[in-house]
This record gives C-alpha cells, structure tokens and sequence, in this order.
C-alpha cells in the first residue's frame, strides 16, 4: 500500500452546493448557466428554499452530469475528452473538454475552489465513457478527477429501470483532494450505496466527503438522506451530495434536495426539488468532538474483521 501524506489541519470553511435547473439538449447553454450560477454562489447569494448561512464560499459544487440531459443515450453524444493523469501537471487552455475550461476558468476568476459536478467523459485512444467528477484549485488548476465506480444498473419493476453500463464504464480509482483547509474524499451518486467507498476515504484522512449525485422519485424519498446520513455516522466526517434541480419535463426526474450533514448525522442544510443554491458552514469543532465522544476510529476490532483500506 503506497504511503498516504497527513491530510492537512481541519480548518473551518464555507460549502456551496448548486442544484443547477434549466439542463437541457443545448451544452453550450448547460455551461454558460452553469458558468452564471457559479458567479452567483461565488458573491454569496442563496437561491430557493433552504439557502443557508451566507458569505462568499470556499468550496462551490455542481451536481452530477450537469452539462448534459442525464441518461444512457446523451453520454456518448455530450462525452469530452478530458485526458487527465494523476500526478501529472495537466494543460487547462490545451485541454479539449469545453466543460474543463469552463469551470477552470470559473474557479479562478471567482478565487474558489470548485468541484464541478461530473460530466460523460469520453478516454482516448480507447473510446470508453465514464460518468466523471472533476475538482480545481482556486488558480484554475484541474487537480483530480473521480470516475464513478459503480455504475447505476437497477430495476425496480412497476417502478424504474436504468442502465448506465449500456454506455458507461466503471472507474477503478479511489480519490480526493487537499485543499488548505480540508482532505475532500470524492465519489457520484450510486458510489453511496457502497459504504466501503466511504471507509477508505475516511480512513486515508478525508474529513469532509461529497458525491454529486441525482437520485430519481423512487430512490429519494426511500435512500437518499438515510444513505447520506448513515455515511456520515458510520465514518465521523461531513458528507454531502448535490443533486441536478427536479425537471418532469425531462427523460429522467431527479430528487434534489441537495444536503450537507455533519459526524453526528444532524442535517445542516437541505434544499428543496427546485434550482438552489445553498450554503453552510463546516466547522471542525463538530468532526473532532464527535470522535473524541464516540470513539469509534480507534475500537474498531481489526483482529475480528480486516481492515477495508488496506491495500486500497
């Protein structure tokens, strides 16, 4: 198992979560509204019910396939290349992926960092798609990406059926970010349902994890608040998942209510199905006193069962 560096000094911050509406079959006009809700969120501004506490962001997230109508058959047609490599510096004004030079360009003249949702990536040379979360610094830097590992197959009779391995393969990484004020574990939408997922990231040091996601009308109401919350109790740390505004027009119906819960499972902020912006503040004091209260991170009875990151 290669050596993970200390994650840096829990520091208080300001979340920002967009529940972007109006995504439609025009991606230059998905972006340039997406672009204009940044800008929003970036000043502060909260936007339909729930906003929050309010002032200008550290963190500003999109949700999940934000520059694309959500399902099997737009990916291939709305897929970009990205071509990013961990570990190597990565050109954003070369980049071919229109959606990277947005956000990058966003992060950067807001002064935010910013996780910009995910979108239908397709890699050359081989043509495989993934569903693809990318994160930047506030100078504009494309500092990790996120391939959803697992893939939305499900078939509920009488209810819903949705394939993305029709067009969509699994990533196979395990990722996060460091900010100066947080280690930010990734993962999109279905990758909740996983809770090994959020073992690992918590126990490489992630004190605040957040998936973009868009749930529908059959899992919301029964999954999504009782998943979040349960991550974020199993493992101590925030958790957050930000969902695409409900559109009934649309081929696919998401949830919304975009949320941020804290260690304890207390929700801090929550929006309702329509376009939000929605703002918290994520304050340490919580993290670390709910670890020192209920100590689970050092009774954990790795003599009885194994240790899920090891070798991760």
């Amino acid at each position: 198992m290669s050596t993970i560096p200390p994650a840096p000094a829990f520091k208080p911050f300001n979340l920002a979560l967009i529940q972007l509406g109006q995504i439609g079959a025009d991606k230059a006009a998905n972006l340039k509204h997406a672009r204009d809700m940044i800008r929003r969120a970036a000043g502060g501004e909260s936007l339909g019910v729930g906003g929050g506490a309010q002032g200008k962001p550290d963190l500003i997230v999109l949700p999940e396939c934000f520059n694309s109508p959500y399902g099997h058959v737009h990916f291939p047609v709305y897929a970009e290349n990205i071509g990013f490599n961990r570990g190597e510096k990565y050109d954003v004004e070369a980049s071919e992926s229109e959606s990277v030079r947005m956000l990058s360009e966003a992060a950067k003249t807001e002064g935010v960092w910013l996780l910009g949702g995910s979108i239908p990536e397709r890699n050359l040379p081989d043509g495989k798609l993934y569903n693809t979360s990318t994160v930047y610094s506030p100078r504009g830097e494309l500092v990790a990406t996120h391939r959803k590992v697992h893939l939305f197959d499900i078939d509920i009779p009488g209810k819903i059926t949705f394939k993305e391995s029709e067009a969509l393969s699994a990533g196979s990484s395990i990722n996060y970010f460091d900010t100066e004020f947080a280690r930010v574990g990734l993962g999109i939408c279905y990758d909740v349902r996983f809770p090994e997922l959020a073992m690992i990231l918590a126990r490489k040091g992630c004190q605040v994890l957040i998936y973009p996601g868009a749930f529908n009308l059959t899992t919301g109401p029964l999954n999504w608040e009782l998943l979040q919350r349960a991550r974020a109790v199993d493992n101590q740390v925030y958790f957050s998942m930000c969902s695409p505004a409900r559109d009934l027009t649309a081929g696919y119906h998401a949830w919304g209510h975009s949320m941020v819960v804290d260690p304890m499972g207390s929700k801090l902020v929550e929006a309702g199905d329509g376009e939000a912006i929605v703002h918290t503040r994520i304050d340490p004091k919580t993290f670390h006193d709910t670890r020192a209260g209920i100590p689970v991170t050092v009774q954990r009875r790795f003599d009885v069962y194994p240790d899920v990151s090891k070798g991760s």
